[in-house]
């Protein structure tokens, strides 16, 4: 196993994404504090992972919230003792175009995105020293050529990108590793974009090279799992396209 005695913190992980990676880093050995809003949903993914023979523990976390941010990495220090791994995933997207999206949708996105990311990377910080890694969601949509209905979205994301590199680079020396990944997975967000956009989501999926989307734990979570083993120990401070090559980074 890849991650075999590692202890893992994934914010958002009762659903899509963020169970998929929990899934994946559990079934490489790590156990892992399933973080979200709604218990029920943390209570399943903690019960796929625990039918599989792993580790999990359920937290409620608003990560709005600067308190409950730190209750949550308490909780998980009682249970697990430290955090090896921290994954930033969740965030409420302000989706519209510059005039559609209210200053309450792009407060509630910027602190849940990039001020949630940048307050939890510090919380952990002092555990993750010596050898620890994180792992931050960014989005290709702040590559896109017509940013049109996307600004505040990559704004938020475009964020995070930014404050994984200051990550990488200022905590590098006492082995700590920062990287970001910009997926494309079938999340519930993504089925409901698909469900509202329906000729957009066909030209969106038309683009990708590999013609489909990714599965949230076979191509997302798995590559996380690689990406925060010892096979990668020398990958730090990179934004890496999880998309089946839509998006070019360079």
């Amino acid at each position: 196993m890849l991650l075999n005695g590692k202890i893992a913190l994934v914010t958002g992980a009762g659903q899509g994404v963020g169970q998929g990676i929990a899934l994946a880093l559990a079934a490489e050995g790590a156990s892992v504090a399933v973080t979200g809003r709604t218990r029920e949903k943390l209570e399943a993914t903690c019960r796929l992972i625990e039918e599989r023979g792993g580790q999990a523990l359920p937290v409620v976390c608003d990560v709005k919230s600067p308190e409950s941010l730190d209750q949550c990495l308490q909780a998980v220090l009682a249970q697990f003792g430290t955090v090896d791994i921290l994954v930033n995933n969740a965030q409420e997207v302000p989706l519209g175009t510059l005039h559609q999206v209210t200053d309450e949708s792009f407060a509630a996105g910027w602190e849940s995105g990039p001020l949630a990311t940048f307050r939890l990377m510090k919380l952990c910080y002092p555990h993750l020293k010596g050898g620890g890694c994180i792992v931050n969601l960014a989005s290709s949509a702040g590559k896109r050529w017509d940013m049109s209905g996307y600004g505040a979205y990559a704004a938020t994301k475009e964020a995070i990108r930014s404050l994984t590199r200051a990550a990488a680079c200022e905590w590098g020396p006492e082995g700590v590793r920062a990287n970001a990944i910009l997926p494309h997975a079938t999340s519930p967000g993504l089925a409901w974009w698909i469900e509202n956009n329906p000729e957009e989501a066909e030209e969106f999926i038309a683009s990708i090279p590999q013609r489909r989307v990714g599965d949230c734990e076979q191509d997302i979570g798995r590559f996380v799992a690689l990406l925060c083993s010892d096979g990668s120990a020398y990958v730090n401070g990179q934004s890496i396209a999880l998309d089946g090559g839509q998006a070019f980074l360079g």
